[in-house]
């Protein structure tokens, strides 16, 4: 009789970065189905509870709800792996045996070692009080690297001028091709653009997460520039601004979001 071949369920925003995980998984370990993609934390809950896979690979940051957060609500059901691009996150709990994670980009020999943790953990069942600290350990750890590394000034060139903005008076940043489009307001509240080179995915983690939001894949706004909200028929929605006359779009993964507007 054949024995069960072990599934997995990988998690990633970035389409690429999915494709790119599973293809290295089928090299390292050539056993492992993978049965299901997730692009958001929500997603990947979903997925989870409906295939009930034996290993999770989340991305740490995701839109919606976080790798952290959908580790959370899997807990001990799972085997669970990180995914994150800031090797500062990878704090001693993971040390402990229950968790595991991955630094992108991720490199053939560390993925070998995490795959003959996981053959090793699928044997054995998993403490769910250990798992569940160490996930609130790792959540702490990720809300402090966020405090320490917040972004408050960005420069940005307007013409031949250099301008200094302040993170706070940025009312939001839309994806523009290969630039970011910051749109801000002055100290006498008179709006302004810049382009910036700098990816828009990159600033995002460095925002402050209780002030912006990412509503779109090409959009992060300030909550503190929403005037309102006003949904649409498709699961989708539009932001209006404070003073502002564009809109903004909210994609149907953010929609969540904005359930109490």
């Amino acid at each position: 009789m054949n024995e069960r071949r072990p599934t997995a369920l990988v998690a990633d925003d970035e389409p690429l970065l999915r494709q790119a995980m599973t293809r290295l998984l089928g090299q390292a370990w050539p056993e492992l189905q993978v049965i299901a993609e997730a692009r958001n934390g929500r997603e990947a809950v979903e997925k989870f509870e409906a295939l009930q896979p034996d290993v999770c690979f989340l991305d740490v940051q995701m839109p919606g709800l976080s790798g952290i957060e959908a580790a959370s609500y899997i807990g001990n059901r799972s085997q669970l792996v990180f995914v994150t691009a800031f090797n500062r996150y990878a704090v001693q709990a993971f040390e402990h045996g229950a968790l595991d994670y991955l630094v992108k980009p991720v490199e053939a020999a560390r993925l070998a070692t995490t795959v003959e943790r996981l053959k090793q953990r699928l044997h054995r069942p998993a403490a769910s009080h250990d798992t569940d600290a160490l996930i609130a350990q790792l959540a702490a750890s990720l809300r402090k690297g966020n405090a320490d590394s917040r972004l408050r000034w960005i420069r940005a060139s307007v013409g031949q001028t250099i301008h200094l903005i302040a993170v706070d008076e940025i009312d939001y940043l839309r994806s523009d091709e290969k630039y970011t489009r910051i749109a801000w307001r002055d100290a006498d509240g008179k709006s302004s653009d810049a382009l910036i080179r700098t990816p828009l995915k990159e600033i995002h983690d460095q925002l402050d997460l209780e002030r912006f939001a990412q509503v779109h894949r090409a959009v992060v706004v300030n909550l503190h520039s929403i005037s309102h909200v006003t949904r649409s028929d498709n699961e989708t929605a539009t932001i209006h601004l404070k003073d502002r006359h564009e809109t903004l779009p909210v994609s149907r993964s953010y929609l969540h979001l904005f359930k109490q507007m």
